[in-house]
């Protein structure tokens, strides 16, 4: 938009969208825990739907779908956001007293984050299958 002055139209640029700006790890672990934080809170409201109806027995509409591929690709997911999740709020617990705002150290821990919540995930699920 420009504004009008004195008969002469201002030249100032808009405000850049995010599509212009290019995607940095700090940025993308940034908006993905976020996203992980509202994956985890809607997968807990649905895995604890699951529990109260096993409880009352009344799950044979809804154990068909937990044990199907996508209801073992969601836990899969939710595992691994949960894993993500966790070591991600971690490293903002070390950024609370002051440590490791380095850009060299922001960038190896969130590379460890992300490593460490695969392989979190993984040794998890095959465990559990084993």
């Amino acid at each position: 938009m420009s504004k009008k002055t004195n008969g002469n139209t201002s030249k100032r640029p808009l405000s850049p969208h995010l599509t212009i700006y290019k995607p940095q790890i700090t940025s993308v672990l940034s908006i993905s825990h976020r996203l992980t934080g509202l994956g985890l809170f809607v997968g807990a409201l649905l895995l604890a739907w699951w529990i109260v109806f096993n409880v009352y027995g009344t799950c044979d509409c809804i154990n068909p779908i937990i044990f199907s591929t996508f209801g073992r690709v969601f836990l899969i997911l939710w595992t691994l956001a949960l894993y993500y999740h966790m070591l991600n709020g971690i490293r903002h617990l070390f950024w609370d007293m002051g440590k490791g705002f380095e850009i060299k150290t922001v960038n190896k821990s969130g590379i460890i984050v992300l490593l460490g919540a695969f392989g979190l995930t993984i040794a998890s699920w095959v465990y559990v299958t084993l």
